[in-house]
């Protein structure tokens, strides 16, 4: 038998530094999985440049030993975050059509996205 020269490789997992802390948190909508000092960005969020916010709806924390698991919310656990800016994402264009019909409509929007960088998990 021969070899065929394949290798099967792992996906690769996000990377996380020793003892750096992440939780997974319910925001815009979505939940999400942030790491201390990092830039995310979500859908539209009150506020201005600067403005900080406090969330509490934290469902996991893990800092580098142990996890916290919510039932569904961890209690006593919040997250900080801080807007770094308010813009609009990439434009999405859509198409409608009808048979038979000669109907054709052709739209687009660009969604407002808010960019937030997380200061502290606890």
């Amino acid at each position: 038998m021969s070899d065929t020269g394949k290798t099967t490789t792992k996906p690769k997992k996000e990377t996380t530094e020793k003892n750096s802390k992440f939780a997974v948190i319910k925001l815009a909508g979505s939940q999400l999985k942030v790491f201390e000092g990092k830039e995310y960005e979500v859908g539209k969020l009150p506020g201005k440049k600067g403005d900080k916010i406090e969330i509490k709806d934290v469902l996991l924390i893990w800092d580098g030993k142990d996890t916290k698991i919510g039932k569904p919310l961890v209690e006593d656990a919040k997250v900080a975050l801080e807007i770094t800016s308010q813009k609009k994402g990439e434009k999405i264009d859509g198409l409608t059509y009808k048979a038979k019909s000669r109907s054709r409509r052709r739209y687009g929007f660009r969604p407002q996205i808010t960019r937030v960088l997380v200061k502290k998990i606890s």
